[in-house]
């Protein structure tokens, strides 16, 4: 007998359905075909056992499994429990006369219940576009799914629960998600606060411009300055994502199964790799591609702590999507387009030593040693970082002041402001959002200066030997300063301000 069930495998963050085809037939032997993976071939032997301990069996005969599209490569064990129903189906042991409205998905223990699966979000999605009316998958993943509206997800902890559902014995509840509800409940609760942080009262101000334009910043101070404390709470101060940008950041953590029973993501996401990552683990890739840290900080802010310890290779390779914001990763069979719209928060010493120009520091360096040190951030990549900022010491007395500091709630509300200004501004454009998106031919119409300012920017590209890029950066972080002012042109305090934010552009930095 010939039955067709039906599975779903994810290709970057998009899912595809497999139709998986099962005929049994008279001799003996088991067939799976279909370009499947070594954990794919190895699901007989977990079908099985799963079968076995719960009363029923692999039948005695000539069993042979087609995966389609045959020339679509079948990764992981997530398909245990699609060719087990297949083959329980096949075999007359359970009833199949509407099996063809699931999408089945599960990893088989040998006692029958179910391990979670990588991807959920993306296949209910593409379950629900293809018209399936179920999708039959582990508990664990069963909040994640249900974030999509019109399709019963039906979450089960074992394959009795299956077999019993499908003979009608007992039917499988459905999990329900009231996805908006849920959404904005959590997004107004940010779990650090820069009411925590004690003065520094102008980096403050630098991360409030940052998180109203989408900008790049670096941050250079000593040990001990406040450096990783606001870098942590710059998501507080983002606008809330909507929901459409929450859907599209919980697939991607779906896909690497960082999601499972905590459905939608509310906050935005913050990453902090460690220096000795690879770059394959920050872009993605792999030999069965994978996102990177900084897709899995799409939407939020990827933090590179100690920037110079970052393998120089590492770095350049964030080149391309810092100004794409999507990487690519090609393969002789298939190309995959992961998204990596994010803000990108680096946070450096002055020196090895970590002292910079302070007689009073227990270790000082060289401007030799220094310029050697930050030579190994190349300028290309310094010069996609919009803001260059120093972060120096708190003072005793600011540091024992018992006066809380501004809030991140007070902070987003002018935050949001500018960029519902930006929103307005960029709405015939497809792609572009909030100011550190723009192009050349956006910053010429929407970065229009006047005379004094352009004399003024002109003196400062002249004194600091700023390149093309570094000019283009400067009337970015202009236009964003001009909205927070709520201001229709940029003014020349608007760009005095934005210069002052090129630290490492500037000539004698180094002493």
């Amino acid at each position: 007998m010939l039955v067709k069930v039906y599975g779903s495998a994810v290709f970057g963050i998009e899912a595809t359905t497999i139709t998986v085809e099962v005929n049994i037939d008279k001799g003996i032997g088991y067939h799976l075909v279909g370009l499947p993976d070594k954990a794919v071939s190895e699901s007989s032997y977990r079908i099985s056992a799963a079968l076995a301990n719960n009363s029923y069996k692999l039948p005695g005969k000539k069993i042979i499994i087609n995966m389609a599209p045959a020339d679509i490569r079948k990764e992981g064990a997530a398909y245990d429990l699609t060719l087990a129903v297949g083959i329980l189906a096949a075999s007359n042991q359970i009833k199949s006369e509407q099996i063809d409205e699931y999408i089945i998905m599960g990893e088989l223990s040998l006692d029958g219940s179910l391990q979670p699966i990588k991807g959920a979000l993306p296949i209910a999605i593409k379950a629900r576009e293809e018209g399936f009316k179920h999708f039959i998958l582990p508990k664990e993943n069963a909040k994640e799914a249900a974030i999509v509206n019109d399709l019963n997800i039906l979450g089960v902890d074992n394959i009795m629960e299956v077999i019993n559902h499908f003979d009608g014995n007992k039917l499988i509840v459905p999990t329900t998600v009231d996805t908006r509800a849920e959404f904005y409940k959590h997004i107004d609760f940010p779990e650090f606060d820069f009411a925590d942080v004690k003065g520094q009262e102008s980096i403050k101000r630098c991360m409030e411009i940052a998180a109203a334009g989408g900008h790049n910043i670096i941050l250079i101070g000593p040990p001990g300055a406040g450096k990783t404390m606001l870098a942590k709470r710059l998501p507080s101060i983002l606008p809330p994502m909507t929901l459409h940008e929450a859907l599209e950041t919980t697939k991607i953590h779906s896909v690497v199964g960082k999601v499972k029973n905590t459905g939608l993501m509310y906050q935005r996401p913050f990453r902090s790799p460690h220096h000795t990552i690879s770059d394959v683990a920050l872009v993605g890739g792999g030999q069965y591609p994978q996102p990177g840290e900084i897709s899995l900080a799409h939407n939020g802010v990827l933090f590179l702590d100690e920037l110079p310890e970052f393998k120089r290779t590492v770095l350049e390779v964030m080149r391309q999507p810092l100004e794409d914001r999507e990487v690519t990763i090609s393969r002789a069979r298939f190309t995959v387009n992961y998204p990596s719209s994010f803000m990108l928060v680096a946070s450096m010493n002055p020196s090895p030593s970590g002292y910079f120009n302070n007689p009073d520091s227990p270790v000082t360096s060289s401007p030799a040693e220094m310029q050697r040190y930050l030579s190994k951030i190349s300028g290309p990549l310094l010069d996609r970082i919009d803001i260059h900022i120093e972060v120096t010491p708190v003072p005793f007395d600011k540091l024992s002041d018992e006066r809380k500091g501004e809030s991140s709630v007070d902070i987003r509300k002018r935050v949001t402001h500018a960029r519902e200004i930006q929103t307005t501004r960029f709405k015939d454009f497809e792609n572009i959002h909030y100011n550190a998106q723009m192009n050349v031919k956006q910053i010429r119409e929407f970065c229009k200066l006047s005379e004094e300012s352009k004399n003024l920017l002109k003196i400062a590209m002249e004194k600091l030997n700023l390149s093309a890029r570094a000019y283009d950066r400067i009337l970015k972080v202009s236009r964003t300063i001009a909205d927070l002012a709520s201001s229709r042109n940029i003014q020349s305090e608007h760009i005095t301000e934005a210069i002052q934010y090129r630290s490492l552009d500037r000539e004698g930095w180094l002493g």
